[in-house]
């Protein structure tokens, strides 16, 4: 029998809320980080790793498929949310995963109220689409991981060169 090893870590938001309060009653703080996370890269695994490092428990928010395709166009996502999350809910730095619809996280992190919502090298403190959001509840927002040197859509071009 095979299972899924991260398989636990992906939550409904309703799900998700349940386990933060259970988490933040024991004195627990929280990070979100949130992308596509199509065709994951070491850039990805990077920023995963530096978001674990603000707070007690990561929590990575993935775009949901038709999200995706309205962000990126046709053609994208390469593989679907359920895949993505499963990826994501393998890698050891990461607690907890959740699919989200909207183009961006803001009403995701409206319910969650994590302490620190991170984002990649690719924004400045001053141009996460959701800062004023994370401000709203008392969070802060860091900008984490390294130069951005990789990107899917330079991976996908790579592989598509290739044939």
């Amino acid at each position: 029998m095979t299972r899924a090893l991260g398989a636990g870590k992906i939550r409904t938001l309703a799900g998700l809320l349940e386990v933060v309060a259970s988490e933040r009653r024991s004195g627990r703080t929280i990070a979100f980080a949130n992308g596509i996370f199509d065709l994951l890269h070491v850039g990805h695994v990077r920023y995963l790793q530096a978001a674990a490092l603000q707070a007690d428990l990561l929590v990575v928010g993935v775009n949901e498929d038709s999200s995706v395709r309205l962000l990126k166009g046709e053609g994208r996502p390469v593989m679907t949310a359920t895949e993505r999350a499963e990826i994501l809910s393998a890698i050891a730095c990461v607690d907890y995963v959740v699919v989200f619809g909207e183009t961006t996280c803001d009403a995701l992190l409206a319910s969650l109220r994590p302490d620190v919502h991170c984002k990649g090298t690719d924004y400045t403190i001053d141009t996460v689409p959701e800062a004023a959001t994370v401000r709203s509840y008392g969070g802060r927002v860091a900008i984490v991981g390294d130069k951005k040197d990789h990107a899917t859509r330079d991976l996908i071009a790579s592989i598509r060169g290739r044939r």
